[in-house]
């Protein structure tokens, strides 16, 4: 079973802030909720950041449990752990697919990223992005600017670690 958010989707957003998520994106939030079982509506968490941040992420319970994880591990009133509960905690929304595999964007958070109609999903790994169409041009626009700057030989894959030998990280 798929478990890797890939691919873009555009998707309709309706006056009252529902989007369907992308039947793709769909069963991966289903296979990364531990609580999901066949007939149960699976969960998730929008992680809507800073404001400088043109984007929505949507991480899946597993992949929220990981970085609760990571925070738990640093000390108790560090600067480090309470700047990450602060933007992590209070900047993140739980919520759940409804039963025609569509969640509702609030109000607030439609306006901040100027979401009318139509919204861009875009699969990054162990999540995904939900971005104004035209900003998400924008930032593919600095992608591809930088990708030109290291030449005509540069290959990206190039950018990977090596992993430890005999296992997958």
């Amino acid at each position: 079973m798929a478990r890797r958010f890939r691919g873009q989707f555009h998707q309709k957003v309706d006056a009252k802030g529902r989007v369907s998520i992308p039947a793709q994106f769909r069963r991966v939030v289903e296979a990364c909720d531990p609580d999901w079982t066949d007939g149960l509506r699976p969960s998730l968490v929008l992680h809507f950041g800073p404001r400088t941040q043109g984007f929505l992420t949507g991480y899946t319970i597993e992949a929220m449990d990981d970085i609760d994880r990571r925070i738990d591990a640093l000390p108790r009133g560090s600067s480090q752990r309470k700047l990450l509960e602060h933007t992590v905690h209070s900047q993140s929304q739980p919520t759940q697919l409804d039963d025609d595999g569509r969640i509702v964007l609030p109000q607030r958070l439609r306006e901040r990223l100027e979401l009318d109609g139509e919204a861009l999903f875009v699969g990054v790994g162990d999540s995904f992005r939900i971005w104004k169409p035209e900003a998400f041009e924008a930032e593919e626009a600095r992608v591809e600017a930088w990708l030109e700057a290291q030449g005509d030989e540069f290959d990206p894959f190039a950018l990977l670690p090596d992993l430890p030998a005999g296992g997958d990280g």
